[in-house]
């Protein structure tokens, strides 16, 4: 069982899809990822949303031109996504070993995002094998956009990666650091608590 199994007990996609539409109800900017990672790939290109949840982030991309594919173990959170976006593929799978050709997508994505602290709410001891299950999914040149908290301020968690360690799992991955930002706004990265690291493969 993974660390947001635990925490969640599996149920939660429609209290986390209200807690979003109440920040934007209010004016919050929900769409950070989406705007991030279109700065990053031109309109069109496919994207793998892992750990894609209620969908939010593959959804606005969506909207913003691009082809994707949602990635997420928690059906409560597909639910949600399958029943905002239909016409949308939404894949119920574990990260540490999905594999797009046997789900009977096209492997060779433009660009990987895992957005909402997926990293650390893996199963310890499977990060590793994230990074080169979502390494493999890429095409060479693709991108691998992360953001997760690395504090207990920015995590629901104790915290349990450090950015040392998530980028040796990319190395191994055969992933390279590119770049690093404090938000998904693009602020440069200033050794806060919170982490956006892009690797290309």
């Amino acid at each position: 069982m993974n660390r947001w199994e635990q925490l969640t007990g599996g149920t939660s996609g429609e209290e986390y899809a209200a807690r979003f539409a109440e920040l934007a109800e209010h004016g919050q900017d929900v769409h950070g990822e989406a705007r991030l990672c279109a700065t990053l790939m031109p309109r069109g290109a496919r994207v793998l949303d892992a750990g894609c949840g209620t969908g939010r982030v593959l959804i606005e991309l969506a909207r913003l031109g691009y082809d994707g594919v949602g990635v997420d173990s928690d059906a409560s959170m597909l639910s949600v996504a399958r029943s905002s976006a239909p016409r949308l593929t939404w894949l119920e799978a574990d990260l540490s070993d999905f594999d797009p050709a046997a789900a009977g997508i096209i492997p060779g994505f433009d660009l990987v995002v895992a957005a909402g602290n997926v990293f650390p709410l893996l199963a310890p001891g499977t990060e590793a094998d994230v990074a080169a299950t979502l390494a493999r999914a890429l095409r060479p040149g693709g991108l691998l956009v992360a953001g997760f908290g690395l504090d207990q301020d920015h995590l629901p968690v104790p915290p349990g990666l450090t950015l040392t360690q998530y980028d040796a799992y990319c190395t191994g991955a055969g992933l390279t650091l590119t770049d690093r930002f404090a938000t998904w706004d693009g602020d440069p990265y200033d050794g806060g608590g919170y982490a956006v690291s892009v690797h290309r493969r």
